[in-house]
């Protein structure tokens, strides 16, 4: 069982970030490829339905960490409380420059949430990176599973780093990359006019600068983190994921950089899941490394609730999620095609 249950966490954590990385992608971006206030509010329109209904998926997987491994919920939200409360901020930022910016005719107003919403955008898709880069690295675990980060230290990775080190901002820069391309192929995809044609010359550059990360960042994980290719070494099926990423990342290449446009946008959701499955697989069976004594370490044995709790998590969750997901499923079919002012 909790197997099952890791893999519906990293299942929703991947869930997440392909829904709402493109809309983080999308804020991020829009200040490049959108020159007016009237281009701006069509890339809003593009991610306005969906964008609060992806933030379910977030919602729910730490509804679900609660439920099936409270050891790791109570050492994480306590150990990141400051990167948390930084995250919580900036989703509020984030929310109200989507629903103020349009509530004054202003030329002060306007532009003002909009560089919030690209602020918020940017420093999240940052944030997310650098706490994906601080699971796979490690953290100061004490034998009682407790431990407390400063946001930095001398940026060395070493038993009493920080949140910040040279290989977790690497990370969040890789992340930064990545959700920008995801939000470029969503704005090609639900665009039209200059405004496509300005993301879609982004799209180009963007896969290289995350080509490039990609195989820095891989290299630097395997040095960091001799788990991750210990685990690939004893369970070689386990590349099928990193494979997926690949797949993903030639496919957008292959399917012109944006021009045959959904077909790229999916392919980098698939890119995206396949770096997140490859993270989970290679980390297996850690759900938070130890920064030093391993033995500390914790795991989905050590920090899941008892057997009945999760089967019967299990039988709730199931129901739950068929409805979420059919809920998705009609949203983003009622509403698919180009967005327009003139509805």
């Amino acid at each position: 069982m909790e197997i099952i249950w890791f893999s519906i966490v990293a299942l929703m954590i991947a869930g997440y970030v392909v829904l709402d990385g493109f809309d983080l992608g999308a804020g991020i971006l829009h200040l490049f490829v959108a020159r007016t206030g009237e281009e701006r509010r069509t890339i809003i329109r593009s991610i306005g339905p969906v964008w609060d209904g992806n933030e379910v998926w977030l919602v729910a997987g730490g509804g679900v960490l609660f439920c099936a491994f409270p050891g790791l919920y109570a050492s994480s939200f306590s150990g990141f409380y400051l990167p948390l409360m930084i995250v919580l901020w900036l989703l509020i930022l984030r929310a109200l420059s989507i629903e103020l910016r349009g509530m004054i005719d202003s030329p002060i107003w306007q532009p003002f949430w909009d560089a919030g919403f690209f602020l918020a955008s940017a420093t999240l898709a940052i944030l997310y990176g650098a706490a994906l880069g601080n699971v796979v690295r490690g953290v100061p675990l004490d034998k009682s599973g407790d431990f407390f980060l400063p946001l930095w230290t001398d940026f060395k990775v070493k038993p009493d780093a920080g949140i910040l080190d040279w290989y977790t901002i690497s990370v969040g820069l890789f992340a930064f990359l990545t959700l920008s391309l995801h939000g470029a192929l969503w704005i090609v995809y639900k665009t039209a006019g200059e405004v496509r044609g300005r993301a879609l010359t982004l799209v180009k550059p963007l896969w290289a600068g995350v080509l490039a990360l990609n195989i820095v960042v891989t290299i630097l994980t395997f040095r960091v983190q001799p788990q991750v290719p210990a685990s690939f070494v004893a369970h070689p099926w386990g590349c099928v994921f990193p494979v997926l990423a690949v797949l993903g990342m030639f496919l957008i290449a292959a399917f012109g950089f944006g021009k045959e446009e959904l077909r790229s946008f999916l392919a980098s959701c698939a890119c995206i899941a396949g770096m997140l499955a490859s993270t989970a697989f290679g980390i297996f069976p850690y759900v938070l490394p130890s920064l030093g004594e391993r033995a500390n370490g914790l795991t989905v044995y050590n920090t899941a609730t008892s057997g009945y709790g999760l089967k019967a998590g299990l039988a709730w969750w199931i129901p739950g999620m068929i409805l979420a997901a059919c809920y998705t499923v009609f949203v983003y079919r009622r509403l698919r095609g180009k967005v327009s002012l003139d509805h």
